[in-house]
């Protein structure tokens, strides 16, 4: 007897024994990037470009991320990246020698080495040199400094240029400087916003200002939306700003400058 005529209930063919299907994993939401110029104050030119999620529509990287789901989050987050480079480079960005600014989630931090092959890889392939990427880390990011170092460090020998981002959000800002020397610092809007308004805030930004000078390391004020902030900033010795006060993220789009930085008349 055939050892299958011994089991009725399991029939020879094609239906015989299928392996359990698995569950497909789900894809990654429909995305493309929109691009935020850093503008010069003493001329309305781009110093460079930050790159920035949205949905299709529009809709904001935080609604593109919870799409995503928290599985799909890091990939995502990589394939952001790689799709400003793809982007941007479409867009002419390096043809013209612009700097592009993206962003690095602490998602991907335990995935650093696979962040820095897949970004080195996407620049190869537009012709970016690596010199021209600016990575952006969130000061409050939920990483260990060990962590943050090695990632700094990584990028800085790839030829990266490092920025902190929001700095003055957290509570380690004088600790990243002395500790990790980036090369940038971005002015979180928590304190640039309504600055000329607030005397306190002035003091602590002046001193923000007076120290990432004296340790060489460049100043960007975000968040800036309106003519008394970047005067006060800008007297404040900051040389470069974001924000909607000269220009919104553009879908799809590098907005050339020169942008209106002239003085109101009085």
């Amino acid at each position: 007897m055939n050892a299958l005529d011994s089991l009725p209930r399991l029939r020879r063919g094609s239906h015989c024994l299928r392996a359990p299907k698995r569950a497909a994993k789900p894809a990654l939401p429909a995305f493309s990037m929109a691009f935020q110029p850093i503008v010069h104050g003493a001329d309305g030119g781009v110093f460079a470009y930050e790159a920035l999620a949205r949905g299709l529509q529009g809709e904001s990287a935080y609604s593109v991320f919870e799409q995503a789901g928290t599985a799909n989050r890091s990939k995502l987050d990589e394939a952001c990246r790689v799709a400003a480079i793809e982007l941007s480079a479409k867009l002419g960005l390096v043809r013209n020698g612009g700097l592009l600014s993206i962003n690095f989630s602490p998602l991907s931090f335990s995935r650093s080495e696979e962040f820095l092959t897949a970004t080195v890889e996407a620049a190869a392939r537009v012709g970016m040199p690596l010199d021209r990427i600016i990575v952006e880390i969130t000061e409050h990011a939920s990483i260990s400094k060990e962590q943050l170092e090695g990632i700094l460090d990584a990028s800085r020998r790839y030829g990266f240029a490092t920025a902190i981002d929001d700095f003055g959000a957290g509570f380690n800002g004088l600790e990243l400087l002395s500790r990790f020397e980036p090369d940038m610092v971005k002015i979180d809007m928590q304190l640039t916003r309504g600055i000329h308004l607030n005397r306190r805030t002035q003091k602590i930004v002046q001193r923000i200002v007076d120290l990432c000078h004296e340790l060489g390391v460049v100043v960007i004020a975000e968040g800036v939306e309106n003519e008394g902030e970047f005067r006060q900033l800008q007297a404040a010795g900051i040389g470069l700003f974001q924000g909607f006060h000269f220009c919104r993220p553009a879908f799809e789009q590098l907005m050339q400058g020169p942008f209106d930085v002239a003085q109101p008349v009085a």
